[in-house]
């Protein structure tokens, strides 16, 4: 049962998914008009300085295409304007732009801000010319009656002070889009201005987060108190030789808006209002004020007539009712319930109900309480509704591609009074950009049978592993009743998996596996049962089994990562876990995949690339060292000593198919691996040892997990880390850096002929794109590797940080399409290179580290329990995360433990 899927990198903050003219078939748009002599497009002038490789050339090999990318050109503003700093606030940003509106629509300063400024609600104001006033000036502002505390006989004054910081110089934009001027601080400005310019109109009609803004024309009910919007993610970036707006569909997980004890009950999954009385447990009551704080609710009774209700925010959940809850009243003690009676002649339906506490301390009932419309959830989405985010965020590419043009529309672009005033337009045109489909590699099975992939997937029937394992025994540890899985399902799972052994060329020897039904009190007891289990083997054998199976119930991840922690860290026993309503009565097919990963676990080699496929890889005079790296961090709400853990993971072989892995833990959200010298040096010390330890020339490094704005820490922080690894083993290797990223949102969409899509109405396997889209002087491509499924593929985005080898765009992007072919634990292509995929699983398996029996919730994804030594806070501090995540088994480092 393996961590859940992801996908790569992270975000974006410095251009680089975008559209421009080079080798036709681009349509629409335009850059900011200007003279400036252009050279070649997307190939930078030699004075031009760039963070990662300068581009010197494209991509040729593969099949042409034509492709649809959801992005529009736009022409951009060719006038001068002034970006403005308001001071710091803490006001919300809704309020801020409230503020700011109030501000630019005051009869005292119209004048000023005509035409309108555009405002990114915290700090950024741009305007579409300079502004009559000298460097900074301070106005004081209302929001009216309605935002006044009770007893003000005034309204509430903002001060307001703006400070001109910079202005735009469209003129370097246009230098930078067409490679005769470098990335700098006024380039950044600019398109900061562009992003703040047309987020603007959306931000003060709909909700909205960082990039994007919800809206209810598409929602559906979750149930729970949510409920979906369909949202639109905009962001204006430069291409080759033009600006472009990306525009994608988002999904905002919202709360139901409607009266507060529905939704309550809804969320307790009952209609009875008595959940939400007199008598609720601690627990109940907790949960519940988890979901509710931070919501903005309005209540009627002490509405004035004739102006909307002021909003509240809930705090917490009271644990007394409105007849418990009490106050001093004209000295006397006053429930809640008596004085709404009294004081508004509101009788309350149900006295016992609870109440909440507002952000001012009141107590309010929550009867009288009716939830605001449009309240984005900004914590983690629960793990019950991912599955109903995730079926709604799924569309197909073409009905994805629809709705893009439908949020065009919502847009309305070409009537915002914003846009007209800057002097920008958009294409309502999709561009049509060039594309390549290179061709699969060829694998290569046992007894030297090829197969040639096709659509991202190929089928290994009547075939055997290119270098099948052997299994000296195994064990059967059954984590669920029997009466679910019973021992005759037991007999017949060995069965069909030993069959399936035979079918693939994995060898089986040693006596019969033995069965035993474990019953753990918890997860910290696992240890007991497989050691028990394991005792009663080896007094039969006198040795350790190969492998333990664990039979376990579908999403008992507290077993999953005790039975880990004893094979990985504790017995130094391979381990595969399986899911009890799966494996019963599974077919062959079922069992062909388990052998994939019990296969790699146990040191075998499925497949390898054909050498005439990868002539880089198969080089034996250049022999190289592929290394995939990436880190993770603790989710929102987490503990703030939790900490983040790195991994990485690097090949032993000469094809790079069989990885080790190594894993540290570093400070929290760090992203930069800071251990990275003695992790690689773990790395070169095994391939050395298994590879003969001559002529290792040349080092591949996938980054994965940072964002554009991290580039430079990784040239400056990471590589010297692995050049020192490198030295200290007196090794003289050149090194090739590529950051793989997922989070991005560019889209492709074949132009839908039969010839051109794959049986999912997405992009074949093998679409490259380097042109057009592309970042306007660096080397870097976006390459969709694997095969569609459900939704629309996202392409992955390579960006090329340093490259002392000089790949060729051919070789680097035929290299990276081969290594998406040796995942292990499938016979599909995947999205991301292998090493880079593995390096994002033993992150996600670095929990496991922790000893269950001790540590409960210390590496746990709940993992913010307190210990018996803890900090201050009750949390374990990074010391004590440091000092109890155990090591690797010795007998688990040379093998693909994590597959």
């Amino acid at each position: 049962m393996p961590p859940k899927n992801r996908g790569g990198g992270r975000g974006a903050a410095r251009g680089g998914f975008n559209n421009a003219g080079r080798g036709g078939g681009t349509v629409g748009g335009g850059g900011p008009r200007t003279n400036v002599s252009k050279p070649t497009p997307g190939l930078a002038d030699e004075t031009v300085m760039t963070i990662g490789v300068r581009r010197k050339a494209y991509g040729e090999s593969g099949r042409r295409l034509t492709v649809v990318t959801n992005s529009f050109g736009c022409e951009v503003p060719d006038q001068g304007q002034c970006i403005i700093l308001p001071a710091d606030k803490t006001l919300p940003p809704r309020m801020n732009m409230q503020i700011i509106e109030s501000l630019q629509t005051c009869p005292d300063y119209v004048d000023i801000f005509s035409p309108r400024a555009v405002y990114d609600g915290r700090k950024i104001m741009v305007a579409p010319r300079e502004l009559p006033f000298g460097d900074a000036q301070e106005f004081a502002v209302t929001l009216g009656n309605e935002t006044a505390t009770p007893g003000d006989k005034t309204p509430k004054v903002y001060h307001v002070r703006l400070t001109k910081v910079a202005k735009i110089n469209p003129e370097a934009l246009a230098r930078f889009i067409v490679g005769t001027s470098s990335h700098d601080n006024t380039v950044l400005t600019a398109i900061t201005a562009l992003n703040i310019l047309v987020r603007m109109e959306p931000s003060m009609r709909f909700p909205f987060n960082a990039r994007s803004f919800f809206t209810n024309s598409e929602a559906k009910d979750i149930r729970g108190g949510y409920e979906l919007w369909r949202g639109y993610f905009q962001s204006v970036r430069p291409a080759i030789g033009r600006m472009v707006l990306n525009v994608d569909t988002a999904t905002g997980l919202m709360f139901k808006a409607g009266h507060l004890v529905d939704i309550c009950c809804e969320f307790f999954e009952t209609r009875d209002t008595n959940v939400i009385c007199e008598g609720m447990p601690d627990r109940k009551r907790l949960m519940l004020q988890k979901f509710l704080h931070g919501l903005r609710v309005i209540t009627m009774h002490t509405a004035t007539p004739g102006k909307p209700p002021k909003p509240m925010v809930i705090k917490k959940v009271s644990p007394l009712s409105a007849s418990q809850a009490s106050f001093m009243l004209d000295g006397k003690q006053t429930s809640v319930a008596t004085y709404l009676m009294k004081a508004y002649n509101k009788k309350l339906t149900y006295p016992r109900m609870l109440c909440v506490e507002t952000g001012s301390g009141a107590l309010v009932p929550i009867e009288l309480l009716t939830v605001l419309q449009g309240q984005l959830m900004r914590k983690q989405v629960p793990s019950d509704k991912t599955k109903s985010v995730v079926e709604f965020s799924t569309m197909h590419p073409n009905l994805r591609k629809q709705s893009i043009i439908r949020g065009l529309e919502v847009l309305q672009y070409g009537q915002s009074e914003y846009l007209r005033s800057f002097g920008m337009t958009v294409d309502p045109n999709l561009l049509k950009i060039q594309a390549r489909v290179l061709p699969p590699p060829v694998l290569t099975y046992g007894n030297k049978q090829n197969i040639t992939p096709a659509g991202g997937a190929w089928n290994m029937t009547r075939k055997k592993f290119f270098q099948p394992a052997t299994v000296n025994g195994m064990v059967l540890a059954v984590f669920v009743p029997e009466r679910n899985f019973t021992r005759n399902d037991a007999a017949s799972m060995l069965q069909s998996l030993k069959a399936s052994f035979d079918a693939v060329g994995i060898t089986y020897r040693g006596i019969e596996p033995m069965v035993s039904y474990c019953s753990p009190q918890s997860a910290a007891s696992v240890d007991k049962e497989l050691r028990s289990l394991g005792g009663a083997w080896m007094q039969k054998t006198k040795s350790l089994p190969s492998l333990i199976l664990a039979v376990m119930a579908e999403g008992n991840a507290n077993i999953y990562n005790a039975v880990k922690h004893f094979g990985d860290i504790q017995a130094g026993v391979a381990t595969q876990g399986l899911r009890f309503n799966k494996c019963k009565g599974a077919r062959e097919q079922y069992w062909a995949n388990v052998c994939l990963k019990i296969n790699v676990k146990l040191g075998g080699i499925n497949s390898v690339p054909d050498p005439r496929s990868v002539p880089f890889l198969s080089d034996v005079n250049n022999k190289t060292l592929v290394l995939g790296a990436d880190s993770v961090h603790p989710s929102p709400g987490s503990a703030e000593s939790k900490p983040s853990f790195a991994s990485l993971v690097g090949n032993i072989d000469s094809m790079a198919c069989k990885y080790i892995a190594t894993s540290r833990v570093q400070p929290p959200r760090q992203e930069m691996i800071e251990k990275l010298k003695d992790m690689t040096i773990h790395i070169l010390d095994k391939y050395l040892t298994k590879s003969g330890g001559t002529n290792l020339k040349r080092v591949i490094f996938y980054r994965d997990g940072v964002s554009e704005g991290q580039f430079q820490q990784v040239l400056d922080l990471e590589v010297p880390q692995i050049k020192e690894a490198l030295a200290a083993k007196k090794i003289n290797a050149k090194i090739t850096v590529i950051v793989v990223g997922k989070r991005h949102h560019v889209r492709h969409v074949t132009t839908m002929t039969i010839v051109d899509a794959d049986k999912s109405g997405n992009c074949p396997a093998g679409t490259v794109v380097d042109s057009d889209i592309a970042h306007p002087t660096e080397f870097d491509f976006y390459l969709q590797s694997h095969g569609g499924l459900l939704g629309t593929s996202r392409p992955s985005h390579y960006s090329v940080l340093l490259d002392e080898n000089n790949f060729t765009p051919d070789a680097l992007q035929q290299l990276s399409f081969a290594l998406c072919h040796v995942y292990a634990r499938s016979t599909r292509s995947v999205s991301i290179p292998a090493p880079v995929y593995y390096a994002d699983i033993v992150c996600a398996r670095a929990v496991t580290h922790y000893d269950p029996a001790k540590q409960a919730k210390m590496g746990s994804s709940e993992g913010d329990g307190a210990t018996t030594a803890s900090g201050s806070s009750g949390h374990p501090t990074l010391d004590q995360y440091i000092q109890h995540f155990k090591p690797l088994n010795k007998r688990m480092e040379e093998f693909m433990y994590f597959s």
